[in-house]
Order: structure tokens, then sequence, then C-alpha cells
């Protein structure tokens, strides 16, 4: 087990400072439900960092692969997690402000915290990254032919269609 990382989200934007390792998926408990295994591990970078406007940010690379259920055959598949994003922090006031305008904001904003949980972080933008639903690639999945027809499979109402003849 690693141990939970946690920094002064604000401190480290304006410094300028890194962080990186690995996080295992049976640690991202919120994203278990998701997947048909928590095997694997995650690697990723956070950098910090201020714009131009002097609004400071967080930079997240996150890269990997879990193990999701395909939608139409419901066998494990391997999902390769590929995040890479930026996320300004704001105070509170911030962003209540961003809510009021109901603008469409160019980043992603979060609340800066003095304690910011970093695989909470990383959890929040991989949960993100995933498909809505997972489904194998043409040729792999077993419900599906390489023509990408749905093999034959029994209805459940086959036998009344039977007797409806």
């Amino acid at each position: 087990m690693h141990a939970r990382p946690f920094i002064d989200s604000l401190d480290f934007a304006r410094n300028g400072q890194q962080i990186s390792g690995e996080v295992l998926v049976a640690e991202l408990s919120r994203l278990a439900d998701l997947l048909s295994d928590t095997e694997g591990k995650l690697s990723y970078k956070i950098l910090g960092g201020v714009d131009k406007f002097t609004i400071p940010y967080l930079s997240l690379d996150v890269s990997g692969v879990c193990h999701l259920v395909c939608q139409r055959c419901m066998q494990s598949m391997d999902f390769e997690v590929v995040v890479s994003t930026s996320v300004q922090l704001r105070d509170q006031a911030g962003l209540d402000q961003l809510d009021k305008n109901e603008v469409e904001e160019e980043f992603e904003s979060i609340l800066a915290e003095a304690q910011l949980d970093v695989w909470h972080l990383l959890e929040d933008e991989i949960l993100l990254s995933l498909p809505f639903a997972s489904k194998h690639a043409v040729g792999m999945c077993q419900a599906v032919d390489e023509a990408g027809k749905r093999q034959e499979e029994s209805h459940p109402f086959a036998a009344l269609a039977k007797l409806k003849r």
C-alpha cells in the first residue's frame, strides 16, 4: 500500500512544485464500481504553476491500464487510461462567481485546499475520462463477430415466438 499524498494546492502551484508516483487501482474506491477487477496501477505526475493572469493551476498526467466491463459481452477488457489536463485553483468566492456568471469557462476549476487529496483529484479526472459505455474493439468482443454483427444468442422469449406460429 502506498502512502496517500496530500498537498497544499495553492502553495504547490505558486511555487511550481511537482509530484509524481504510482497509485494502485484498488486504492481508488469510487472507480471500483466501474471495473471488472481492481488489479494494476496508474502512474501520475502533477505540476503546479501560475498562468499569465496569476491564476494558480495544477497540470495532471495519468497513464496506465484498468480493466473495464465490455457492455456487449460483459467480459473484462483492458482500457488504457491517458489523462492530460489542467485545473485552475479558486477560492470559494471565485467558484461562486463562476457559477453566477453562468459562462463557459475555458478550464475546469476546483476549490483550492490546504490539504488536497492527490488521489481524490486523480480519481475525479480518471472518472471523467472513462467511456460512457465501454466496448471491445470490433473483432475482439465475444458478442460481435468480425463483420460487426451480433452473434446468435438464444432469446429468452424464443419459445413463445414458436408458440405464436
